[in-house]
C-alpha cells in the first residue's frame, strides 16, 4: 500500500515542471502592465520604456506603462505588490521602494522583501547638478559657499528617502555643510525647477540631467562615481573635485509581485537580459549615460541585499528619518 500512497506525490512532482513550462509558453496571454513609481520623463521612466520597446515584439502583446508617483515610490510599489502574481504586472523601480524605504518608514503598506527580483535594467552615475542662480562653478566653490551660508542653499531630490535625497545627506556629512532639502515627486519636476532657478543644487542622475546639460540649461559640477562618465568626460568625479569617498550610483530594476512563480520570473528575466543585449538598446542607454546590466534573479536578489546594507548604513550615519 505504501507505493500507492506515494503516487499522488510523485504525480505532483512530475506535473509541476510541466505547469511551469506551460506558464512560460503562454506568457504573456494578455497586455502587460509595468508600474513605474515616479513621473514620466525621469530616468526610471525613460530607461524602462527603452527596455519595453525591445520586449514588445517578443511578447506580442500591448505593454502599458503606468506611472504611479508619490510617497517616495511607495504608492506604485503598493499597487504592484497587490497585483495578480502571474507576470502580467511588473514593477520597474529605483532603489527606494525595493531596498531603502523599509529603513525610513515605520509602516509600509507592502513588504519590499517579498517582491520577486527579476533583473537590474541599468546602473547610472549620480551627479552634483547646479542651477543658474547658484554662483558656485565648482564643487570647492559650492562647499565654500555652503559653509558661509549654512541652511540657505537649497537642494532638490526625487523625493523623501530617494537616493538623491540620501546622496544630499551624504554630501552634507562629508563636507560639514547644512543644506535645505526640497523633495519633489520624481526627477523630472525637480529638474524643471533647477533649470528655472527655483532651487540651487540637485543630486540627481545622469540619464535625466544629460539633455538639460547638453542644452546649457544647467551645470554638472561632479560625477559621484569612481570613474568619469564616458558621455561627459570633461566633468570630474567627486573625488577629483575634492570630496573623497563620495560615491553614489543609481540603479533601476524589474521586480514581480510576491508569489509570482520562480520559473516564470526566470523566464521574464532571460527575455529582459536578451533585450538588454540588443545593439539598439545598448546604443540608446549609452546616449543616456546608463550601463545595461541584465543579471538573473538570484544575482539580482544578492545585489538587493548588498544595496540594502549599504543604504541602511548611510541612513543610520546621516540620521535620516521619515514619517
Amino acid at each position: 500500500m505504501r507505493p500507492l500512497a506515494r503516487r499522488p506525490l510523485l504525480l505532483g512532482a512530475l506535473t509541476a515542471p510541466l505547469v511551469a513550462r506551460a506558464q512560460e509558453a503562454e506568457f504573456p496571454s494578455r497586455p502587460v502592465r509595468v508600474v513605474v513609481p515616479f513621473p514620466a520623463g525621469g530616468a526610471n521612466d525613460i530607461l524602462t520604456r527603452t527596455l519595453l520597446d525591445q520586449l514588445r515584439p517578443v511578447w506580442k502583446q500591448p505593454v502599458v506603462v503606468e506611472n504611479l508617483p508619490g510617497a517616495g515610490g511607495n504608492i506604485g510599489a503598493q499597487a504592484a505588490a497587490r497585483a495578480e502574481p502571474d507576470g502580467h504586472t511588473l514593477f520597474a523601480s529605483p532603489p527606494g521602494p525595493l531596498v531603502i524605504n523599509r529603513f525610513l518608514y515605520r509602516h509600509l503598506p507592502f513588504d519590499p522583501t517579498t517582491f520577486m527580483p527579476v533583473t537590474v535594467m541599468a546602473k547610472v552615475p549620480n551627479l552634483i547638478v547646479a542651477g543658474p542662480r547658484l554662483a558656485a562653478r565648482t564643487v570647492a566653490e559650492l562647499v565654500a559657499e555652503a559653509r558661509r551660508r549654512p541652511g540657505e542653499i537649497t537642494y532638490a531630490s526625487q523625493g523623501n528617502g530617494s537616493t538623491s535625497h540620501l546622496t544630499g545627506a551624504m554630501f552634507e556629512a562629508l563636507t560639514g555643510t547644512q543644506l535645505i532639502h526640497v523633495p519633489y515627486r520624481g526627477e523630472a519636476p525637480a529638474l524643471v525647477d533647477i533649470v528655472a532657478g527655483q532651487v540651487d543644487v540637485m543630486f540627481g542622475n545622469l540619464t535625466a540631467a544629460l539633455p538639460q546639460y547638453r542644452g546649457d540649461r544647467l551645470r554638472i559640477l561632479a560625477v559621484t562615481d569612481a570613474q568619469r562618465a564616458s558621455v561627459i568626460p570633461e566633468v570630474p568625479t567627486a573625488a577629483e573635485a575634492g570630496i573623497a569617498d563620495f560615491l553614489s550610483v543609481a540603479w533601476f530594476a524589474l521586480a514581480a509581485p510576491p508569489g509570482t512563480p520562480a520559473a516564470l520570473v526566470a523566464h521574464i528575466s532571460a527575455q529582459a537580459a536578451q533585450a538588454l543585449r540588443q545593439p539598439v538598446l545598448r546604443a540608446r542607454y549609452a546616449e543616456l549615460g546608463a550601463e545595461p546590466v541584465g543579471q538573473p534573479p538570484a544575482a539580482t536578489a544578492a545585489f538587493f541585499a548588498e544595496e540594502s546594507q549599504r543604504w541602511s548604513n548611510v541612513i543610520r550615519s546621516a540620521q535620516v528619518t521619515l514619517d
